[in-house]
């Protein structure tokens, strides 16, 4: 049995939702804004799923994800189907000419260790980097190209 943990954080952003979404539907260019992401994978055959490759110090999990509800410019929800037990959102506010991206996460840690691990160190440090991971995708978004 395992204890799922979740982490929510959020980013204003001075671009358009349109915008926003442009750059996040595009999952294969995730690794350009999240630190962790050493690839993303869009598979062929089927758009709904993708294979996603964790990478920092040493450390390498992988993952096969399926999008489970999109509605344009609002919301792309997943799950995985196999390897790290994940799961989230990454939802779109407009605000005319700006947007609120707000990201939750939702990972599998073996059961009784989960929540130790969140109140020691964990939980800080996922939601450290979700953040750092936003403000990049800030100033992706934000740069002009």
């Amino acid at each position: 049995m395992s204890d799922w943990l979740e982490h929510s954080v959020q980013v204003e952003v001075a671009v358009p939702v349109a915008r926003a979404w442009e750059l996040w539907s595009d999952l294969e260019q995730m690794p350009r804004w999240m630190k962790w992401i050493d690839s993303v994978q869009v598979q062929k055959d089927d758009p709904e799923l993708s294979r996603w490759k964790l990478a920092s110090q040493g450390f390498e999990f992988s993952w096969l994800s399926r999008i489970t509800r999109l509605v344009p410019q609002q919301l792309i929800q997943w799950e995985s189907v196999d390897g790290l037990p994940n799961r989230g959102a990454i939802r779109f506010y407009d605000r005319q000419d700006h947007s609120i991206v707000r990201l939750s996460i939702s990972y599998a840690i073996p059961g009784g260790l989960g929540p130790l691990m969140d109140k020691l160190f964990l939980g800080r440090i996922v939601e450290g980097t979700l953040k750092a991971d936003l403000d990049r995708f800030r100033h992706y978004a934000e740069s002009p190209r």
